[in-house]
């Protein structure tokens, strides 16, 4: 047996060079008089045909609607108070603050085409002692903007947006030891309302520049008793209130408009938020004719419920009243909470 098997191996070796050479795959091997015993396998055979039936599978269905849209609410509230005795002889003056800020956001975006509404609601109040009440904050911004996108950073928009204040306003004065108001301003007086088409440029999530070539404007002052005078009725009315001439309520514009936007996290917890807008009428297109507003907001998280603001105003307007920019700003420290978080 012994020689039998190597007689196999020699034979194999040889053929195995020589078809090598030839580029054989396989070759014949004569079994007769070889005793080669094959084991049975321990597995169970199957004879005969094998049949395949499909498997029917009932489909699964996912009860899910995919959302477009997307929401974010920031409601911050801020308190400030200073108390002294009467005896404190390193002077002051007892005060009362109260503000409060509410910016909603809603955005829809569904292939090329978005829509974006933001609400900015803002008013508060400072009460000093023997003296009157004075606004330190009153605005009411809405502003809507529907948008097609034309390439990958130019869109073409249609925008509306409003813009007035919750409550009176007052300039004040002292005579002879008395504090006076008179009232300069109220809801709709003014209150603008205005209407643009064009393109926005918007190369980054968190910058984006309108180009309003076809824009209107329609300022409003409903309330007469801005034009006169709140001493005397008697004097001659003034011509002009915010642009809007005596007689009338609505003064209508047609501009060209640019309103440009920034917000995004500069640092950790650390939000800056700007918007300037610049206004020019096409009946006197001239550069002393350019309304400019500037709104800045640096917001910095101090933990889950309270937050430090620094925000200003500046704005140049000559039909407010004045050829001066004019300017504000309130740093306030208070409780802020977003939804959803």
């Amino acid at each position: 047996m012994k020689n039998c098997l190597a007689a196999i191996i020699l034979i194999l070796s040889f053929c195995s060079t020589k078809l090598y050479a030839q580029e054989i795959d396989t070759i014949p091997i004569n079994t007769k008089d070889l005793n080669i015993k094959l084991k049975r396998s321990p597995l169970p055979s199957r004879q005969g045909p094998l049949n395949f039936e499909p498997v029917k599978i009932k489909p699964l269905v996912v009860n899910a609607k995919i959302n477009y849209w997307k929401t974010r609410t920031n409601i911050g509230i801020n308190i400030n108070q200073a108390q002294f005795s009467n005896n404190w002889k390193g002077g002051g003056t007892n005060s009362v603050a109260v503000g409060g800020l509410l910016n909603w956001k809603a955005e829809y975006n569904k292939d090329s085409y978005s829509y974006v509404s933001e609400l900015v609601l803002q008013y508060g109040k400072i009460k000093n002692k023997d003296q009157l009440q004075k606004k330190t904050n009153d605005r009411i911004f809405w502003d809507n903007k529907a948008s097609f996108q034309l390439s990958k950073s130019w869109f073409f928009f249609g925008s509306l947006s409003f813009e007035s204040q919750f409550d009176n306003g007052y300039s004040y004065s002292v005579t002879n030891g008395q504090e006076t108001a008179t009232l300069i301003s109220k809801f709709m007086g003014p209150g603008y309302l205005t209407e643009s088409i064009g393109f926005e440029y918007k190369p980054v999530k968190y910058f984006s520049t309108r180009i309003g070539t076809g824009t209107a404007r329609q300022t409003f002052v409903l309330d007469e008793k801005l034009f006169l005078d709140p001493v005397d009725n008697t004097k001659p009315p003034k011509a002009t209130v915010f642009g809007v001439e005596y007689g009338k309520k609505v003064r209508n514009e047609l501009a060209f408009q640019i309103v440009s936007a920034f917000d995004k996290d500069i640092f950790t917890n650390t939000n800056l938020k700007a918007r300037y807008q610049m206004f020019i009428p096409y009946q006197d297109f001239k550069m002393s004719n350019i309304d400019h507003r500037l709104d800045v907001a640096l917001t910095a998280k101090i933990n889950r419920f309270m937050n430090t603001s620094l925000t200003g105003v500046l704005l140049f307007d000559k039909d407010t009243g004045t050829n001066k920019i004019q300017a504000n700003q309130t740093l306030a420290l208070g409780f802020g909470f977003t939804f959803p978080r």
